[in-house]
């Protein structure tokens, strides 16, 4: 089956404080957006990518697809104001019915096994969004004050978050809402079944240079 992964590099990290949105911050001497896109080609060799980058640094996406040799098989779009704006505007690029991953460019450390686990269960039941165990103790704050939850029912998502072409593009037609925080919700509101998949607790989103430290770490005990 037809395979697409939309790889959300629109942001500009500013929790970095760098001046260089986190996607094209160096990790072991390649850019974080580079391990990305490398691990969706180790899971499918013809996998389709479509980078969705911030204005200014479209020419720096199209350096880096030439550089990795996957010119013919990528489409690089403009981001938008949120985060619902500049997926909508990567799908946009999408065709043919296929399998469709939307992940974030910075969770860099997701490895093929995952991919692969999550086009497998799209192909059967439609959708698949990865998901960890919460390990914490988790409180909920209300209006009466806070208290303790279940941390056993409790579920943290990461991406990428996968589905079959006809289920995401049908509900990303719909308008915006403020309770969307991924693409699961946006599903979900339209109409839409979401089943999970065991994720992966090193999968995890650069957010903070502590971030940084920890990938490298973890991508130095990888290599051997």
């Amino acid at each position: 089956m037809h395979k697409v992964a939309v790889i959300t590099a629109g942001g500009a990290g500013l929790r970095m404080g760098s001046n260089t949105p986190k996607q094209f911050l160096l990790l072991k001497g390649r850019s974080i957006l580079w391990h990305t896109i490398s691990a969706f080609i180790q899971a499918y060799a013809d996998i389709q990518l479509i980078l969705v980058l911030p204005k200014d640094f479209m020419q720096e996406g199209i350096e880096l697809a030439m550089n990795m040799g996957i010119v013919q098989q990528t489409t690089i779009v403009k981001g938008g104001l949120t985060r619902f704006e500049s997926v909508k505007n990567g799908l946009s690029k999408v065709v043919d019915p296929a399998i469709i991953f939307v992940h974030d460019g910075v969770r860099c450390l997701v490895t093929s096994e995952l991919i692969q686990r999550c086009f497998q269960q799209a192909v059967t039941h439609g959708t698949a969004i990865p998901a960890v165990a919460a390990t914490d103790s988790i409180r909920l704050v209300d209006g009466y004050g806070n208290h303790l939850i279940d941390r056993n029912s409790v579920r943290l998502i990461q991406t990428p978050q996968t589905f079959q072409s006809n289920i995401i593009l049908s509900a990303f037609n719909q308008p915006y809402q403020d309770t969307f925080t991924d693409e699961a919700s946006v599903v979900e509101a339209n109409g839409g079944k979401v089943f999970l998949v065991e994720g992966d607790y090193q999968n995890i989103k650069i957010t903070r240079p502590i971030d940084l430290i920890l990938a490298d770490h973890i991508l130095g005990e990888r290599e051997g």
